[in-house]
């Protein structure tokens, strides 16, 4: 058997969820008196499995402990089999797991689980999102008139943005401070949750439904004197205190990119 085959075989033995290798692979495996190559074959494919189950673990915390140990294992089985990893970095391994629980869950358990997964694996990616200049309070501080009636801004690519309809940040949070976790429940209002990475760390915070509005209005590209007359609308002369008083708080959090 070539190299490439006999990798190509080990990859798909690996793969499988049966640890009993083909009689073809075993042909060329050479074991040892202490360690038959059947034996060696099947350690090392329960250690790929342990491996991925930790990396999962480590990714997914909150959903491990929520779910507890063996309901987690099964699920991340599942998932595994179903979306064998295919990166040569681990990092990437639990990126399919929120698309996986829509079709593997059904309700009632399929929207706080898929809400929770969605939360744990926003905050890996906005870890490992690209590094960007963020617009600072000082360069704004610098600002002409010209740069405030023509000023549009654009999320830092690290901002994750979910609407949660469960009290699932407080499942979150509960797991963090290894508090008792408290039951699944629906929330009255929906809740617009950012997380994002600023000065090498992630944060998170969430925004009345106003702010969130007003923050969508400017990332789609809108500029800040279209902010200001649409909430003119609603807060009348306050509306540019209002405007000024978001984004200096939106900058200062490193959300916001000039375009």
């Amino acid at each position: 058997m070539r190299l490439s085959a006999l990798q190509t075989a080990l990859e798909a033995y690996l793969l499988t969820g049966n640890s009993e290798a083909s009689p073809e692979l075993l042909d060329q495996i050479h074991g040892s008196a202490a360690l038959p190559a059947a034996q060696g074959l099947m350690i090392y494919h329960n250690a790929y499995r342990t491996r991925l189950l930790s990396v999962l673990r480590e990714d997914y915390p909150a959903l491990h402990r929520w779910l507890g140990d063996e309901p987690f294992e099964q699920l991340a089985l599942a998932f595994i089999a179903a979306w064998p990893s295919s990166h040569f970095s681990l990092r990437w391994l639990g990126e399919k797991l929120p698309k996986f629980v829509s079709s593997y869950v059904v309700e009632p358990q399929l929207t706080p689980l898929l809400e929770l997964t969605e939360l744990e694996w926003a905050f890996t990616l906005a870890f490992d999102a690209p590094d960007a200049q963020p617009l600072s309070l000082d360069e704004m501080s610098r600002f002409a008139d010209e740069d405030w009636t023509s000023l549009t801004v654009r999320l830092h690519p690290s901002v994750n943005w979910l609407r949660l309809q469960r009290n699932t940040l407080e499942i979150w949070k509960a797991v963090k401070a290894q508090a008792e976790i408290p039951e699944s429940t629906p929330l009255q209002t929906p809740l617009e949750c950012l997380v994002w990475r600023c000065d090498l760390a992630c944060h998170y915070r969430t925004l009345a439904q106003p702010e969130a509005e007003a923050l969508r209005l400017m990332a789609s590209g809108k500029s800040f004197p279209d902010l200001c007359t649409t909430l003119f609308d609603e807060h009348g002369e306050q509306a540019p205190l209002l405007a000024a008083t978001w984004l200096k708080q939106w900058v200062s959090e490193g959300l916001l990119l000039r375009n």
